[in-house]
Parts: C-alpha cells; structure tokens; sequence
C-alpha cells in the first residue's frame, strides 16, 4: 500500500480492508444511445470480485488520482467492486461536456450497461460527493431493480440553481467551479492549484463580469456565459433540474450533508420530500464544509449501502443524525425539521442590542456600501479553503456591517432548523442587496459565525421588508455566551456585488455607492426568526 493510501486510510478513520490485492480494468467503453462511447474503470478484488455489490460513481473530475485515491480504492477493498465512469466530454469520454443538463440520459445507459456485464452480480449501489452525488438524482425514478440504495453526499437534486437565484446570485461558487473542470486536464493541474485561486480570485473582479472568463481562462467559456445570462428560473436550466424526480425514486436514499456546505438547503428539501413521502431515507449532516474529509459516507457506504446490497437491515438508528455545534455532540432526531422547536423573533434594538422584547421608537442606522470596495466573504459557505466557522472580528469592525447582540445568555438556547430574518430596509438606490449572518459570541468576545443569507431588492428606495433566507443550522448558544446579528449589504465573492444601477450583472460596469438605512421600532419590527428550544442541562 503506497503512503498516500496509508495517510487516507488516517485521515478518514477507515475501517480495515477485507484485501489490498485489486483488479483494475481500465478504459473500459460504455456506448450511449447517440453512439458516443463513455469511459470507465473497473475496480474489484483479484479474487472473488465477480458478483459483488457494484459501487457506480459517475465523475466530471476523472477515474483516477485523488477520485481513485479518496474514494474508489477504499470501496473496492472494503466488500464492493466499483465503476468508475468519466462523464460526457472529459477525460477521454466521447461528446461534448455540458454540465448537469445531460446526465439523465447518459445515466441511464450506463445502468443498462452495467446491470448486463457478467461480472455486475445483482447489486449496485449509486455513490459519490458533489456532482457524483447529482448525478444520482437524475436517475432516481427510472432504476433497474438492481439498484438496491443511493447515497448522496454533500449534492442536491437541481446542482447550482440556489447560487443562480434573481433574489441573490451567488458568483464565487458556481464560478470557480466551472473555471476549474475548464482547466483540469491542463498538465500539473494539480500543482498549479493555488496559483489558480489566484487567478481566479482576481477575475472575479473584472467589470463586466461577462468578460471574467476571459480573464481567467483566455477565451470564452460556454459554461461560464450560461451562468451569466441564464437565472434559475430560465428553460435553459430544465434538464438540470430533478426536484421531481426525488419522491419518485424506488430505493433507500442515505443523504450526507453539512452545515457549510454549498448545497445544504437543497440537500434538506430533497430529505424532507422524501421523508413527507414516506419513503425510506435517513440524514446525516455534521460541521462540514464542501471541500472537509470526513468517513461518515463511508460509514453509510459499508453499512446502509452494503446491507441493503446483500438484502439484510442496516444498522438501526434514528431517521435524522445531527452535529449540534456550539455543543459539539452528535445528536438523534425523528425528522428534519426536528419537532419541538418553535419560532421566536429576536428583534433588532437601538444601540446594538438585540432582544425578544419589542423595539422602542427609535431612529434607524445607516451605513455606506460601496461595491467598489465591496463588504468581503469570511467564513461561512464557500469552496476554498478558509471557509466554516472563523472569527468574524475583522469584518464587524468595518463600517459597512452592522451589528446587534444579546446581553449575555442566562441558560443554553439551542437552535436548530430553518432561519430566516425580516429586516426593514431603505436604500438611497433603487437595487440593492441584504445580507444577514448569525454568530455566536463566547465569553471572550470572539464572534464566530453560525449561518447567513442574502437577498436582492429591486425596490430598495422605498421602506421595504426584506426577507432573508439563512442556512438551516443546528447550532447552541451557551450559557455565558450572546447571540449576534450582523446586517450588511454584500459577502463578495461570494455573492456577486450589487452595482445600484439595475443593470444585469452580466454587463454592469458601473458601481454606484448607496446609503442604507436598517429600520426598528414599533412600525418596523426587524428580527432573525430562530426556531428555538430553550435549554439549561446540567454539564
């Protein structure tokens, strides 16, 4: 076993292998109805690998290194054989590569395939992270009965419509990913990786945004204008989007989630639809980010997936498994979202503070936004590394967040479920963004971020309600501890920044400084709406 299995094996906390001596068949072709030829690997034991369980992951980042490394061999020597497949246009698959919008078909004739090779057996479980996970979905209600179990990990039924919304686009996301499978098969992709964030990080500053890829990449990228010109609701992104396909599907589905990662309110809706749906599903969702190493969908791998593979129950445990940060501790639940938690308005107050109480009439508190020197991302949701929970310190000293505490917290109050925020706002323009994050600050006065999200306004001039959807979270606030409330008016890169004008953002290259105004007395009750059990549990 080479040293980078070994430091794998570590990292992830794998169990012990059944045996290190595997097959590989490589290149192996997989025909699609319009004749073009797919790529794919076979990986089994060298003895005794016909028949067992098949792991199928379909992959837009290639068969092999760290994919190879991270996730087929560890399957492959724990009790499955795996296929690996590059998807449509990469790595040495015929076609052109056109993200999420041509997976369904290519799906389904790889599992017709699959399930007629002799070597198959009778099981196959889908698996796989990200769009490894998406492509799951898009075949979810069209399965041969030898699929016997999904686990989608850290992935969604619709991939990147939440970061395309009218309400908030999101840039940094969907943008850095397509520049990235845009230059992954470039000699030393790898190596070069931190000099492409760079690269990346200073495209997206580019005016118009239309022409970032250019920036970036040197040429126009198909992907990248689609993004730009296509919001989620255009037709465009139809064949992208299989939210109806989740209730439809026929087999027990494991999802794997975190609290940081990019497609975690997808991720949820596509849980709770099938839980409404009575089908038989279970929820993982721990501290993670997109990008953090974790063995829980190993876990789900070698005893949801191959249970189900071989006709026996998996291990019992609750529907719903959850990490409560703040407490720090797995906890077990019925359903998403957990019964027994109820709202509760914690309404913005002059002075900073923040209160269940009322406000008292007050003057609203403004700030100046200037989207040409935009308020920054920390933390919070996001690919590259720096994302999650990080110290918000600097970013609450600038002067274009506001900020409203609790006075210290007699007893625990824990949170978990959906958050959302209802702030009254005015802008000097017309166009203008509202972003709303929930932090913890312990009891040295660091504040650490919890969950946040923006939304766009198109009337921003006049007193406007503006309704903020957060990140869903599970989350406890300590007693000794407060709870904050910041109010700005952009997390760039993240989001792409408002420039005031009304322009698309595609084309915008104008940036106009706007005054805003946060409004909260009696009239113009603003609050985070948090789905509260107040607790005081002995240590």
């Amino acid at each position: 076993m080479s040293l980078a299995s070994r430091l794998v094996e570590r990292v992830l906390r794998l169990p012990p292998p059944i045996t290190r001596d595997l097959v590989v068949e490589r290149d192996l072709e997989v025909p699609m109805p319009d004749g073009t030829v797919l790529l794919a690997d076979r990986w089994a034991p060298r003895t005794g690998g016909k028949g067992l369980p098949t792991a199928l992951m379909r992959s837009p980042y290639g068969r092999r290194g760290v994919l190879a490394l991270g996730s087929v061999r560890p399957l492959a020597e724990r009790g499955y054989q795996v296929l690996v497949q590059s998807v449509r246009g990469g790595f040495g698959s015929g076609g052109t590569f056109d993200p999420m919008r041509q997976e369904r078909t290519d799906g389904l004739a790889t599992l017709d395939w699959l399930v007629a090779q002799p070597w198959c057996g009778e099981s196959v479980v889908l698996f796989g992270t990200s769009y490894l996970g998406y492509v799951q979905w898009a075949v979810a209600d069209s399965l041969p009965p030898q699929v016997k179990a999904m686990i989608p990990h850290m992935t969604e039924s619709a991939l990147t419509l939440e970061f395309l919304r009218k309400d908030g686009m999101s840039l940094q996301t969907p943008f850095g990913w397509g520049y990235m499978v845009a230059k992954q098969e470039r000699p030393f992709a790898m190596v070069r990786q931190p000099l492409e964030l760079k690269k990346l990080r200073s495209a997206l500053d580019t005016l118009p945004l239309a022409d970032a890829d250019v920036a970036a990449l040197g040429h126009r990228s198909d992907y990248l204008q689609a993004i730009l010109s296509h919001d989620a609701d255009d037709p465009y992104w139809a064949a992208a989007d299989h939210r109806d396909r989740v209730t439809a599907t026929t087999v027990p589905v494991s999802s794997v989630a975190g609290w940081y990662d990019i497609f975690l309110p997808g991720q949820l809706r596509d849980f709770r639809a099938l839980q409404e749906a009575g089908l038989p599903a279970r929820l993982t969702v721990g501290p993670w980010t997109h990008t953090s190493p974790d063995n829980t969908v190993f876990t789900e791998a070698l005893g949801f997936g191959l249970a189900h593979a071989r006709g026996e129950e998996p291990p019992e445990r609750a529907p719903v498994r959850l990490f409560v940060t703040g407490e720090e501790r797995w906890r077990d639940f019925e359903s998403w979202p957990p019964k027994g938690y109820e709202p509760r308005r914690f309404h913005l107050q002059p002075g900073g503070a923040l209160a269940t109480a009322t406000p008292e009439p007050s003057a609203p508190d403004a700030y100046r936004y200037d989207p040409g020197d935009p308020t920054p991302a920390v933390g919070g949701v996001a690919m590259p590394p720096g994302a999650g929970r990080v110290d918000n310190t600097g970013l609450e000293a600038r002067a274009d967040v506001l900020t409203y505490t609790t006075p210290v917290l007699e007893a625990d109050v824990e949170v978990i479920g959906e958050v959302h925020a209802e702030i009254h706002f005015r802008s000097s323009l017309q166009h203008a963004d509202v972003f709303v994050r929930l932090c913890d600050v312990d009891s040295k006065g660091r504040s650490t971020n919890v969950c946040d999200g923006l939304t766009t306004l198109t009337r921003a001039d006049e007193v406007t309600l503006a309704s903020v959807r957060l990140w869903p979270t599970a989350h406890r606030f300590e007693r000794g501890h407060r709870i904050r409330v910041q109010v700005s008016s952009g997390a760039f890169p993240r989001y792409a920044r408002n420039p005031g004008t009304g322009e698309p953002l595609a084309t915008a290259v104008e940036l106009r400084v706007a005054d805003q105004e946060v409004r909260h007395d009696p009239e113009h009750p603003s609050a985070v709406i948090l789905p509260v059990e107040a607790v005081d549990r002995p240590a």
